[in-house]
């Protein structure tokens, strides 16, 4: 098993340097650059902008060099000085794309784990208790909410839920935190007003995974109640409690543990809209603003993040279904 593991350590560094290389051609694809989209504003507003000054821009921002002086220069500053390069979009204003990070990643990567334990805490025991209750009122009720859960995009969940609130019950659920905690340093306080919000888009981005796990869950442990083995060691005296939990369950989860390694990456990618409707500072919204904007050294830190997040997410899965079905081995 530790063999197994370095070897996909190896594989995984390699996989990596590959993927830059994807994400940077990329971000590079639509027509143009950041200058020309800079530009393109500037015009709008009524400035006129020489051809000097298209040059000065382009030397300022390093996009006077060529694409692959470009790449060499953000991977020996990510890897060497763990510099992820300026953002063009907040140049002015001083901030380089780790200050953007170190501002946006550590709240998206709460919600992200906070939604993950939601997802999982919520949908395992739903599903076996649906499934060893097949056809009975709450096996129906717990259907009909994961097939509304699959249906209903979490945007429109969300504007549902923020209406709720505001019209019954004047409240309003924008935002991770209280007015006064907005741009304050972190304390007790701001911890506990964080803890008080974040239920509610946890919750709304949550309940589409919640509703995919089980509906798949569900099926997968329907197929191994119906086995032989079971059927067999019911028929010897053997608990029902005991058997469903020593068998069938270990068997039907083990789909659910494999898709833990892509449960991160969907669901930091998937709070965009989430995140633009109930204005919560996450890299959802960050990145979208990049990519308009093709602030290149921004989105592509963002993509490389989701990319590692999801290489190593598939590690961590192939490794838990070794510690929980034995029969799994990588020889």
């Amino acid at each position: 098993m530790v063999n197994y593991i370095l070897r996909r350590i190896a594989v995984l560094v390699v996989l990596l340097f590959f993927i830059t290389i994807i994400v940077f051609v990329l971000i590079q694809l639509p027509p143009g650059d950041y200058v020309t989209v800079h530009v393109m504003e500037l015009q709008a507003a009524g400035q006129n902008v020489q051809e000097a000054d298209i040059i000065a821009f382009k030397q300022l921002y390093g996009l006077d060099k060529t694409l692959h002086e470009q790449y060499f220069i953000w991977m020996r500053n990510i890897f060497i000085r763990g510099d992820f390069g300026m953002s063009f979009t907040f140049y002015g204003q001083g901030k380089s794309v780790a200050d953007l990070l170190a501002e946006r990643v550590p709240l998206t990567a709460a919600i992200s784990l906070l939604s993950t334990l939601f997802v999982y805490g919520m949908a395992v025991p739903i599903a076996i208790y649906s499934a060893t209750h097949q056809y009975s009122p709450f096996d129906y009720f717990w259907t009909l909410v994961g097939f509304i859960g699959l249906a209903t995009p979490s945007f429109l969940l969300a504007l549902i839920i923020m209406w709720i609130a505001f019209s019954k019950f004047n409240i309003t659920v924008i935002g991770l935190f209280s007015e006064e905690f907005v741009n304050a340093p972190w304390t007790v306080a701001k911890l506990n007003d964080f803890l008080k919000h974040v239920w509610i888009p946890v919750t709304i981005i949550g309940l589409s995974g919640t509703a995919g796990t089980i509906r798949s869950l569900r099926a997968t442990l329907l197929d191994e109640l119906n086995r032989q083995y079971v059927i067999t060691a019911r028929s010897k005296g053997l608990s029902e409690l005991k058997l469903l939990f020593k068998y069938p369950v270990r068997v039907a989860i083990n789909p659910t543990i494999s898709t833990i390694g892509w449960m991160l990456p969907t669901i930091i990618s998937g709070e965009v809209l989430v995140s633009m409707v109930m204005n919560i500072p996450t890299t959802g919204p960050l990145l979208l603003q990049a990519l308009l904007q093709q602030d290149m050294y921004l989105a592509g830190s963002i993509l490389l993040i989701l990319s590692a997040l999801t290489v190593i997410g598939t590690l961590l899965s192939d490794i838990l279904l070794a510690w929980w079905d034995p029969r799994i081995r990588y020889d």
